[in-house]
């Protein structure tokens, strides 16, 4: 009973700073910190904002998008890149083919583009060997990194690049943005709007951890070559930027479009894989540089959602053993309230897809045991290095 009372409670004041407490504080902080930043601009007068740069002193970049079985939206992708506001003549686009095999191949060999760099890489490895080629093969200092579905804003390259002006910053994070289904509207649209507030509070305090694959900007030097089987190259590489002494800034106006997973089981099937790659990173994380707000926005924001699957079966355990009591009992039955709300969600999830909210438990309990299967496809290995999209 001793036991069961305090895993009880380490576990409830866990989950409740991961989802509460944090968001709270995040909030708080964010609110002084700006306070601050406009008490300085009326003092000053000085623009807080970083300005676009003139072509004159716009950098050349090299825009690398790894390509796996790519065909249907190659030319899409091609044509956005060269619709992008930044000069054209001053653009390098790499296309790394990991070892396609759906027509994706027959449409590089096709080019004839000066500006366009093609690599064919005859052996499927992972995105990690893509980007460690691609790198190697730029010609320019300023990599921006994408994926072949995300399309850009005309204005999202120059957004990036104008931060490098600044010779601390290593990485500038791009903002994602998603084409949904009714069902991932209702699901993961509802959980990728708290989770861009939280992003972009943490940019604001200096703490953004990590960025999407689908738009960012690097700094060539805070590029170390990923280790084989590396997955969650997004996360990584920022963070070792940061371990370097770099500044990693988050910029919501340089925006790509991507399309989200149609349903909970495509995105529950993309968390499971990004599970795996978290758990295999995560002792080179901790060993890395996480003091100040950045190491509390780690621990809170990172290493507590990868902990809440474990947190959440210790509670319900724990809970389980002291019903004894009133408040226990009634967590007890808010929790099991919480699992029944899943099983309808699952089991009506075709007509609650227009109930506001009726799909979130499902969703939840989802994502939550997506992480449970990738520490068990960390621990045996299973974790797969190879990328495809999640339909």
């Amino acid at each position: 009973m001793t036991l069961a009372f305090y895993m009880f409670w380490i576990c409830l004041v866990l989950i409740a700073h991961t989802y509460f407490l944090y968001p709270i504080i995040l909030f708080l902080a964010y609110a002084a910190s700006q306070v601050r930043r406009d008490w300085r601009y009326l003092k000053t007068r000085r623009n807080r904002r970083a300005l676009q740069l003139t072509s004159d002193h716009l950098p050349d970049v090299t825009v690398i998008v790894p390509l796996y079985n790519e065909a249907a939206c190659l030319l899409e992708k091609l044509d956005n890149l060269r619709q992008s506001d930044y000069p054209f003549e001053k653009l390098e686009i790499m296309l790394v083919s990991d070892g396609s095999t759906d027509g994706t191949n027959e449409i590089l060999e096709s080019l004839s583009d000066p500006n366009v760099t093609i690599v064919i890489l005859p052996q499927r490895k992972g995105k990690w060997n893509a980007l460690n080629v691609g790198v190697a093969k730029a010609r320019h200092e300023i990599l921006v990194f994408s994926d072949g579905s995300a399309l850009f804003d005309r204005n999202a390259i120059p957004c990036l690049v104008r931060h490098f002006h600044d010779p601390a910053v290593g990485v500038a994070c791009g903002a994602l943005e998603f084409t949904r289904t009714l069902e991932s509207e209702r699901t993961d649209g509802v959980y990728w709007g708290y989770e861009s507030m939280l992003r972009l509070m943490e940019a604001r305090l200096g703490a953004t951890l990590g960025a999407s694959g689908a738009i960012y900007a690097l700094r060539r030097q805070c590029y170390f070559p990923l280790a084989p089987n590396t997955t969650m190259d997004d996360f990584l590489i920022p963070m070792t930027a940061r371990n370097a002494g770099y500044r990693v800034l988050y910029d919501p106006e340089a925006r790509a479009t991507d399309v989200a997973a149609s349903s909970i089981a495509g995105e529950f099937a993309r968390r499971v894989r990004v599970a795996a790659g978290s758990y295999r990173i995560l002792g080179s994380l901790l060993t890395g540089n996480l003091l100040s707000f950045s190491g509390f926005a780690f621990f809170s924001h990172r290493l507590l959602r990868w902990m809440l699957p474990f947190l959440l079966i210790g509670l319900l355990a724990s809970s389980s053993f002291l019903l004894a009591r009133p408040f226990y009992r009634l967590v007890f039955l808010a929790q099991l309230l919480f699992c029944l709300w899943a099983a309808i969600g699952f089991i009506f999830r075709h007509r609650l897809q227009r109930v506001r909210y009726g799909l979130m438990g499902y969703f939840m309990l989802a994502i939550n045991a997506a992480f449970l299967v990738g520490f068990w496809r960390f621990l045996f290995g299973r974790e797969e290095a190879t990328w495809q999209r999640v339909k």
